[in-house]
């Protein structure tokens, strides 16, 4: 990928899209390989994968700057949704504004659920990947991005799980592990596309 504007944007853009979709769909509950684990796990681990590839080719300040969009976009987010809401509806609407406030509040509690491990991990993830890679002097990609990865989803998972679903799911911990294990095997899995985007191009001469 080409370091230039467009494409530091273009990353951003997906990040924030994977924090608001995970924030919308977090309240879902899904079974994946036989275990309930929460809708946002289809799109969470998008975030770590795109702030990896920013730090990789932009830099630390670029994917921390990122992480600092990421809560600004969610704050936001409750913000505009609820100011929305406040604006009395037609009739014929009158459904659809039943719905829109049950998704948002349902979103906030995931918002709050996901600023709360967001400001953690995410700040962990950026300083743990550009401490390996200063450790190992720019080599072994696939340990920075998957160690990193890895630790800061541990505690992403804890903290995103014991805010959003007490006192909603039975065993808290069987989930917290579960949600755990499905983002050790995606974040297994991103590594080829971390390498596909932050492949270094041959110059022509």
């Amino acid at each position: 990928m080409k370091k230039n504007t467009f494409n530091l944007t273009l990353l951003t853009g997906i990040f924030c899209l994977g924090l608001i979709t995970s924030n919308l769909f977090g309240g879902k509950l899904i079974s994946v390989l036989g275990l309930t684990v929460a809708g946002a796990i289809v799109t969470y681990p998008l975030t770590f994968l795109t702030t990896d590839i920013i730090g990789e080719i932009w830099g630390k300040k670029e994917a921390n700057d990122c992480v600092k969009v990421g809560i600004i976009v969610q704050i936001g987010f409750l913000i505009l949704g609820y100011l929305s809401l406040k604006i009395p509806t037609l009739s014929q609407t009158t459904h659809l504004q039943e719905c829109l406030t049950a998704v948002l509040n349902q979103g906030t509690r995931m918002t709050f659920a996901s600023l709360g491990a967001f400001a953690v991990s995410q700040t962990m993830d950026v300083i743990s990947f550009h401490w390996l890679k200063n450790k190992t002097n720019g080599k072994y990609k696939w340990l920075r991005n998957n160690a990193s990865t890895m630790s800061s989803q541990l505690i992403d998972t804890v903290i995103f799980i014991a805010i959003a679903f007490y006192g909603v799911v039975d065993n808290i911990i069987l989930m917290i592990f579960a949600q755990y294990l499905i983002k050790l095997i995606l974040a297994a899995l991103d590594t080829p596309f971390f390498y596909f985007f932050t492949r270094r191009r041959k110059c022509k001469n």
